[in-house]
């Protein structure tokens, strides 16, 4: 275990929102009401954290999930609606958004709740956005197909064969969910999660501040009020 007083000299860093609003959606559950009770079991355990000496917190908002395919392929189930310019679900992105509002105005309220605390939001949406509406900058090619996966259309996406999923076929075990030959051309691998390359690239973004509020480079994430 690390030493004691490394608690609070280290910075605690805290990704939300995306398992949440896909549970609470897959639930049929309101926007209204799963946000606010994510959000608020969040702010509970941030503060338990902070109750034992943690003081460097780096909050990302939730990325835009309407431009996974997984949400994509399900929107044509449970949330018929438009694309927009970059292809991505304007429901799914939408409610994404509404999540990401709701937890800034959580930082908020703990940053008066929590003196000594220093929290940084980082609003990963728009790093990521940027990689999906404009991949060519990023050396991306096709931002909405997944590297690996299964699928008779666009996305190459099935919910029912995923990433490294098999089946029987004429009585042998094929693998039907495989890897695209150039991964780091790619930004999503397998309809849920990034990329190495995407990854690299959002982190690269986000590392120098400009996504951060207040606008906070990583390296002076651990600066300020502690003690």
């Amino acid at each position: 275990m690390p030493k004691k007083e490394y608690f609070n000299q280290s910075l605690y860093t805290i990704d939300i929102g995306q398992n949440d609003i896909t549970a609470g959606l897959g639930a049929r559950k309101t926007s209204d009401k799963f946000i606010p009770q994510t959000l608020a079991a969040f702010s509970g355990e941030v503060k338990k954290i902070y109750n034992l000496g943690a003081r460097y917190f780096w909050i990302h908002n939730t990325g835009p999930l309407g431009c996974l395919a997984y949400a994509l392929v399900r929107r044509n189930l449970t949330a018929p609606g438009e694309l927009d310019q970059a292809g991505c679900s304007v429901f799914y992105n939408k409610v994404a958004q509404q999540f990401n509002k709701k937890l800034n105005e959580t930082l908020v309220e703990l940053r008066k709740e929590l003196p000594r605390a220093v929290i940084t939001y980082v609003d990963i949406y728009s790093a990521k956005y940027s990689l999906f509406l404009k991949p060519a900058k990023y050396g991306f090619k096709d931002p909405l197909r997944v590297c690996c996966g299964h699928g008779n259309n666009k996305y190459n996406f099935d919910s029912n064969v995923l990433c490294g999923g098999k089946a029987t076929v004429n009585g042998s075990v094929v693998l039907l969910g495989r890897s695209c030959r150039e991964p780091s051309k790619k930004v999503v691998w397998d309809g849920v999660h990034y990329t190495d390359a995407a990854n690299k690239v959002v982190f690269d973004l986000i590392s120098t501040g400009r996504f951060s509020h207040p606008p906070r480079p990583l390296k002076r994430a651990c600066k300020g009020r502690i003690l």
